[in-house]
Formats: C-alpha cells, sequence, structure tokens
C-alpha cells in the first residue's frame, strides 16, 4: 500500500508538471516577446551591441 500511494503521489506531480510545461510552451510559440524573453534568461542571448550582466543573489 505504500508503494500504491508514493505512486499515485509521483503520478500527481508528473501531470502537473506536464501541464504547467505544456502552458509554457504553449505561450513560448505564441507570442515572440515570450520566447525572446526565455531565450535572453535562459541561455544569456542578447543583442548586438548589447553587454548582460549576470547578478547572483546569496
Amino acid at each position: 500500500m505504500r508503494t500504491l500511494r508514493q505512486m499515485q503521489k509521483q503520478k500527481e506531480y508528473y501531470a502537473k508538471k506536464i501541464e504547467e510545461d505544456t502552458r509554457r510552451t504553449n505561450e513560448l510559440l505564441s507570442d515572440d516577446e515570450n520566447l525572446e524573453k526565455f531565450a535572453r534568461e535562459q541561455y544569456l542571448m542578447k543583442k548586438p551591441n548589447e553587454e548582460v550582466f549576470v547578478i547572483i543573489e546569496k
């Protein structure tokens, strides 16, 4: 029974994760501004003649 409960919790977690990822993917594909923002934040992409500073909070 313990394993069954653990698996049910994992199933719920992954279902929520899939739902969030699907929503985020749809956002990125529907709007160029969102896609650019994602690329700039996640991959530190920059425009020509632009400097990017990464600030790490402690």
